[in-house]
């Protein structure tokens, strides 16, 4: 049986930096270290990232394409179901690249190539949440007034971008830690869909309370 090629030095360089910046957040993670914990010299990884800043960006452009497609589901959504799952897909994406999430603002202050690029996916997001609004609306699931659809959008773009903030502020030493994942992605999806209950159809809101309840009743959620 032919022997498996080994990955790329340079795949492997941003497999081992997104996990570090995960673990530990960006500002806290050097060259140096990404270059032990690869047991490769710092030269090695100059040649295929010869700035940190090359590294975030690649790691950025893998987030962003994955985020586009993601987003462009969005034209589906018809019922809370749907957009239950859209949301928890979502957070999954975030959670994968949750360092960007846990040190934005000091990397907006730091690379203008983020800070122009994020700007972008503030408007993508919003203008994937207007679809799902107004999916929803055509299908009978929620009813809602044209002039709270631009509010209602943004407040769900705001819980969407800072939810993971939050959970770190909450609970700094395990928030961000694998085994918390998966309450954090649920608390994130239920608190976003949630500011769509006062316009949700009765069945619909009553589906919303059952789709949550599973983590609402587990002991340390609330």
């Amino acid at each position: 049986m032919p022997k498996k090629a080994p990955r790329r030095t340079a795949e492997r360089i941003l497999e081992v930096s997104l996990d570090l910046f995960n673990r530990f957040g960006e500002p806290n993670v050097s060259t140096t270290l990404i270059s032990a914990e690869l047991n490769i010299s710092p030269g090695n990884l100059y040649y295929h990232y010869p700035a940190k800043d090359e590294l975030i960006n690649a790691l950025f452009d893998r987030y962003e394409r994955a985020l586009n497609e993601i987003l462009n589901a969005s034209d589906g959504v018809r019922n809370v179901e749907d957009a239950w799952f859209f949301m928890h897909t979502l957070f999954e994406l975030i959670w994968q690249y949750r360092f960007l999430y846990r040190d934005l603002n000091d990397l907006l202050s730091k690379n203008r190539r983020l800070e122009t690029h994020f700007q972008w996916v503030l408007k993508n997001k919003t203008r994937a949440v207007r679809a799902l609004l107004d999916g929803m609306s055509r299908a009978g699931a929620v009813s809602i007034d044209s002039r709270e659809v631009d509010a209602t959008a943004t407040s769900m773009v705001v819980v969407l971008t800072y939810w993971l903030s939050y959970e770190y502020v909450r609970d700094p030493r395990r928030a961000l830690e694998p085994e918390s994942a998966q309450l954090a992605l649920m608390r994130g999806a239920h608190h976003v869909l949630n500011l769509l209950v006062p316009y949700l159809e009765q069945g619909q809101r009553m589906h919303l309370l059952k789709l949550v309840s599973a983590y609402d009743a587990a002991p340390g959620t609330r």
